[in-house]
Parts: C-alpha cells; sequence; structure tokens
C-alpha cells in the first residue's frame, strides 16, 4: 500500500502509522469478513514493519505521481493455501 500524507510536525509519525494500521484492520475484518477468509487466516493484519519517507518540494511531485500511477484496482489473487492444522 502506498499512502502520500501530510502529518503536522506535532505528531509522532510512528504513533500515526500504528493508528492507521489499528483501524483499517479493525474495518476491514468487521466489512469484509468472509472475502479475507479466503486469502487471510492469521491473528495479526498488517506487519509489523513500515517505511515512512518525507518529500518536499520537486521530489513531491514525483512521488505524487507515482502513487496516484499505482492505480486503485483490486489486482486478482490466487486463494492462499492454508497450513495443515497443527
Amino acid at each position: 500500500m502506498h499512502l502520500l500524507a501530510a502529518i503536522p510536525p506535532a505528531l509522532h509519525v510512528a504513533i500515526v502509522i500504528n493508528n492507521l494500521k489499528s483501524a483499517s484492520a479493525r474495518r476491514m475484518r468487521n466489512g469484509l469478513t468472509d472475502h479475507l477468509a479466503k486469502f487471510y487466516w492469521k491473528p495479526t493484519f498488517w506487519h509489523r514493519a513500515d517505511y515512512v519517507g518525507r518529500v518536499g518540494g520537486a521530489s513531491l511531485e514525483t512521488v505524487k505521481r507515482y502513487v496516484e500511477a499505482e492505480g486503485t484496482k483490486e489486482k486478482p489473487r490466487k486463494a492462499a493455501k492454508r497450513p495443515p492444522p497443527a
């Protein structure tokens, strides 16, 4: 997922990312449970890692074009094979 956002300097980026991950996982689990069950069965939704970069000036326009070019259509996926029960 790519996200381009302006975050005020007073906010800690790590807290903003954690809040985004928590809220989005909760909403997806509540609204898409049946759909997600075909692909995802782990107890955590997002990976613990993330990457945050800072841009400004001319670089901002380059990053904005990149994120917009990523598109919004869902790409077809194969259903994941679940591990055998323990």
